[in-house]
């Protein structure tokens, strides 16, 4: 017997029978529209990323590159070598050597506090400080520049992760303070800032190299990357400086200024064939390689920079142009009685009554009185030119910074008074090393000469310009002569073994619109030897204020000492005789001279 059947209505539904969209139980509650909301904001949201990706991998793949290179590549600089500075026989005078310099990436460095702590020690700065420069925010800081050998081993036995150590350059300066202001120095990015340094920082400099490298976390170089470009080294300069006659000159016009208790003083060595210049020295100096505390009195090149009026010296200059116009000759006797002269209601006087002298004697005594009545004579105009011709209220021909220019006014506004004034050194204004390279008119036979730091090519003679005839130049320095010898206000100037010649000059010092009434500038320039002239030097000395304040008295020495020292470098063979060698050697007293 069969089972019986069941109705449709009494079978359970599959689910394949199910219709969902009829299904109250499965009804949606929500707008269609917000579904298709979504769907858009996720399509928009895989635009976007789609968009981000072609713009990081297309657009801005360069940008992107270099952000990701600097987390592990970097370039490494390759100083070059400063060019050295050396004197005419290649001795250094200024080099370079390999120093380390300290420097960290601040994110990695050890936060040990005791390790901290012994750093910021050894560095010499503030644990505040050392948290300052060591901030995460700073990707790279230099600690300690240029340091000694001793304060890098102790840092890097102190171990610390992060702060690494690189190799640099620093000068030093073997000559020390002789010759400071001639090679002056460099900063801390070994630029120049003084003297040669500064004046030939192109051509010393040199150009840096680079290295790209890839380092680890520990800063350590793990690959190279690209290619390498070398480093240039800076040319080296050769001088026309004399280390030996520096470093003499520097010490004799020390020992004047601590002798006769004054302010400073300087010393300039020219050669008159060459023009070059020997020696340059100033006192007070400093070390170039140690310039803590350093004041403009040490720093100042005085040679060049400072300026004053050259009182006596410009006697020979005013005499040479009456020589050489025929207006006088070395025998003409020239009245200078009573010792005083009146011009202008100004009265000019000279240091005692000489009454008759020659032209000769007005340089030997040093008279004001008889340089004026000379100067008379002429028209201011050709004053004028001469002083010009010789250098003067120009700035020197020289590579050199700081050489100033002087005071010449123009001629046309000369009163008379000012004319006579200005024959013996005053209303006008020039530096010692303008009075050098002016000298160098009466030892070249009546010609100047240009003057140069650099070390010339060759020894034969440098061209000049004409001011004076050589008969002129020779009689004016047979004038020069009779000045160091009896009778002359420099004796204590001459060199036992050669002769020489020269003129001593004495100065009150201005201030403000007038003269002080006890301060003075003391000066000396002078040939060597007379005859066949090799050297001028000019020395000067700043408020003597030991008792005497006579250029030849203070100055005199030094020159007389520079000068045979400097010859007997050079091998100048002595050319005086036996009799002018015990007048020498013996004390002569000095004339006063009148200024």
């Amino acid at each position: 017997m069969s089972a019986p059947r069941k109705n449709k209505a009494d079978r359970p539904l599959s689910a394949r029978g199910v219709n969902y969209s009829t299904s109250p139980l499965l009804a949606a509650k929500t707008p269609p529209w917000r579904s298709r909301f979504l769907v858009a904001l996720v399509g928009l949201a895989f635009a976007g990323l789609l968009g981000r990706a072609l713009y990081v991998q297309v657009i801005a793949q360069d940008f992107f590159q270099r952000q990701g290179e600097a987390r592990y590549a970097h370039t490494l600089e390759l100083p070059s070598s400063r060019g050295r500075i050396v004197d005419r026989s290649g001795q250094v005078l200024a080099s370079s050597v390999a120093v380390p310099s300290i420097w960290a990436f601040p994110k990695d460095v050890d936060v040990d506090p005791a390790k901290r702590a012994e750093l910021a020690h050894i560095l010499g700065v503030s644990a505040a400080e050392l948290d300052k420069r060591l901030d995460p925010s700073n990707r790279f800081v230099y600690l300690s520049r240029q340091v000694d050998d001793e304060m890098s081993a102790k840092i890097k036995a102190l171990n610390l992760k992060g702060i690494f150590q690189d190799h640099a350059y620093k000068r030093q300066y073997p000559e020390g303070e002789a010759a400071a202001h001639v090679v002056g120095f460099t900063n801390v990015e070994d630029r120049g800032q003084e003297g040669i340094e500064l004046a030939f920082q192109k051509d010393l400099q040199g150009r840096d190299g680079s290295r790209e490298v890839v380092r680890d976390r520990l800063g350590r170089v793990v690959e190279d990357i690209g290619e390498w470009v070398p480093a240039v080294n800076g040319k080296d300069i050769n001088l026309s400086i004399d280390a030996k006659v520096q470093f003499f000159a520097y010490q004799r016009i020390r020992d004047a200024v601590a002798e006769n208790q004054a302010k400073a003083g300087s010393v300039v060595v020219l050669d008159v064939q060459t023009g070059e210049v020997l020696a340059l020295a100033n006192f007070p100096s400093y070390n170039p390689g140690d310039r803590k505390n350093l004041s403009g009195e040490q720093l100042r090149n005085r040679a060049l920079t400072d300026v004053f009026e050259p009182g006596s010296t410009m006697k020979p200059f005013t005499v040479g142009l009456a020589l050489e116009t025929g207006r006088v000759t070395p025998d003409t006797p020239i009245d200078t009685s009573p010792g005083r002269f009146t011009i202008a209601g100004a009265t000019i006087s000279d240091s005692h009554p000489h009454g008759v002298l020659t032209v000769s004697q007005v340089i030997q005594k040093s008279s004001n009185i008889g340089t004026a009545k000379i100067a008379l004579q002429m028209q201011p105009r050709e004053m004028h030119e001469v002083f010009t011709a010789i250098g003067l209220g120009q700035r020197p021909q020289i590579n050199f910074p700081g050489a100033v220019t002087g005071k010449l006014r123009p001629y046309k506004s000369w009163r008379t008074i000012e004319q006579v004034t200005m024959s013996y050194g005053y209303g006008l204004s020039a530096s010692l090393f303008q009075l050098a390279r002016a000298y160098t008119t009466f030892a070249r036979d009546g010609e100047i000469i240009p003057v140069t730091l650099m070390r010339a090519p060759g020894a034969d003679p440098v061209p000049g310009v004409r001011v004076f005839s050589p008969k002129t130049a020779e009689q004016i320095r047979a004038m020069l002569e009779t000045v160091v010898g009896p009778g002359g206000t420099a004796p204590e100037a001459m060199v036992s073994g050669y002769r020489v010649g020269g003129k001593s000059g004495t100065a009150y010092k201005q201030e403000g619109r007038g003269y002080a009434g006890h301060k003075y500038r003391s000066w000396f320039v002078g040939i060597a030897p007379i005859n066949k002239p090799r050297i001028v030097v000019a020395v000067m000395v700043d408020e003597p204020s030991a008792g005497s304040h006579f250029g030849g008295q203070v100055a005199g020495p030094v020159f007389s000492q520079v000068v045979a020292q400097t010859l007997r470098l050079m091998g100048v063979a002595p050319d005086q005789d036996v009799k002018m060698q015990i007048v020498a050697n013996q004390k002569i007293p000095a004339e006063e001279e009148s200024f």
